[in-house]
């Protein structure tokens, strides 16, 4: 039996999910979570072999939350399934430790095979994205190095804050984390967003890792 957790911020979603994996008797759904702050809550007590990640979610979106599972629970399978084919997302995902990446158009049949392959050790991924990938690796694509300009802005207590914003931590959690007030923790956020000239927390959680600004 192989035990998934489904993440996605709409319930309808998870609920249809829910329905269509459940048909197949070798699928137990163990867990449904909200966004990717809850599936990491999850993960201890409901034991999944796989998670089910949507990418663009409140709190912690499915790119930070598959770095940390890749972290902390390295033997958990992550399979993304979201709307979005934007080379970014894609890109990101798969560099955050996603073992692969399809559509939520994908047929009923086909994702239950790509949850029984990826938990197998094979990678699916969506053809549309597919093309993306193989169309970097030709045109040399490299993953992106770490922006130097951008790094030196920051000062250490800023990329201690911004490492703890990409971990998904909120404002009080932060400043209990580096012994700071909740205004001025807030007051930092602000200046991190003024330097990487995003406009709120996921980006600039996205700019961390896709930049490496943080571990």
């Amino acid at each position: 039996m192989i035990r998934i957790l489904i993440c996605d911020d709409q319930m309808i979603v998870c609920e249809g999910l829910r329905v269509i994996f459940e048909s197949d008797p070798e699928i137990e759904v163990v867990g449904i979570a909200n966004d990717g702050a809850q599936a990491i809550d999850l993960i201890p007590t409901a034991k999944p072999e796989l998670v089910l990640l949507d990418l663009k979610m409140p709190i912690m979106n499915g790119v930070q939350a598959a770095r940390l599972i890749r972290e902390q629970f390295p033997m958990v399978h992550v399979l993304v399934l979201t709307t979005y084919d934007a080379d970014e997302w894609v890109f990101d995902a798969i560099r955050s430790g996603a073992e692969g990446y399809l559509l939520k158009d994908t047929p009923r049949e086909d994702l239950i095979k790509a949850v029984k392959d990826t938990v197998a050790g094979k990678h699916h991924i969506d053809p549309s994205i597919a093309g993306k990938l193989l169309n970097a690796v030709k045109d040399g694509a490299q993953p992106q190095q770490p922006d130097t300009m951008m790094a030196d802005q920051l000062s250490d207590r800023e990329r201690d804050v911004l490492r703890l914003l990409a971990k998904g931590l909120n404002n009080p959690e932060i400043a209990q984390q580096l012994f700071l007030s909740e205004g001025t923790v807030r007051n930092y956020i602000s200046e991190i967003l003024a330097k990487l000239n995003v406009s709120d927390r996921t980006q600039a959680a996205l700019m961390a890792v896709r930049y490496r600004l943080v571990d």
